[in-house]
Formats: structure tokens, sequence, C-alpha cells
């Protein structure tokens, strides 16, 4: 298994970070920015689209709760599951930058922000 390493090109365009994804250290998969599979997720599509690394470079929409393309039935499936806390880990790259939100979940070898967690 692959060890957890800070690096901002494993931050998710939603803001998960999959360098702490188990899947990503078991080499099953090459991160959400690098799996061309992931055309269905419309979050990866639309920051792709207006060349954007994550949804914490959008101008249009303040709050991604509010997107209907971040906030979609599949996303709030996922969140729910992994209880994630997905708009906490947007406003810690606003704040950190995708470098530091990466560094700060690699140290916590977390791939996001837990619901009601303190960060």
């Amino acid at each position: 298994m692959k060890p957890v390493v800070a690096d901002a090109r494993l931050v998710a365009a939603c803001g998960l970070y999959c360098g702490a994804c188990g899947a990503y250290l078991r080499g099953r998969c090459p991160g959400c920015c690098e799996n061309r599979k992931a055309s269905w997720c419309g979050v990866r599509t639309c920051c792709q689209d207006h060349r954007r690394a994550s949804c914490a470079e959008c101008a249009e929409v303040a709050d991604p709760r509010a997107c209907k393309k971040y906030n979609n039935l599949i996303a709030r499936i996922i969140g729910f599951v992994l209880r994630s806390d997905r708009a906490a880990c947007i406003r810690q790259i606003k704040a950190l930058g995708l470098q530091g939100h990466a560094e700060a979940m690699a140290a916590r070898r977390r791939q996001t922000i837990r619901k009601g967690a303190v960060h």
C-alpha cells in the first residue's frame, strides 16, 4: 500500500483528498483528477470545463451547497456514506490553498472532513 503524502494533485474537484483514499492507496484508482472513468462526476466535469482545480475557485456560486452540480443526489449519497462535509473541504481549500488542504488531510490521514468535526 502507498503511504499517505501531501500532494495538491490528489485533491478532487469536490474537495475530497484522494491521497488518503483506500482505493488510491491500494493502487486501484489513480485519483479523481486522473481517473478517466470518472466522466459521470458532474463536479469534476464542471471544474474541467471551467479550467478550475476545484470548486473553491468558482466565483459563480459562493457556497457549494447551493450548486446543483456540487450538491447532486449521488454526491449527497456519497457524503452520507462517508459522513463527509465536502463544503468544509472547499472552505479549507479557500483558506489554505490546494497544497495546504492536501497537507492538512494527509496529516489527519483522511479523505474528507467529517460532518460535525472541528477543523
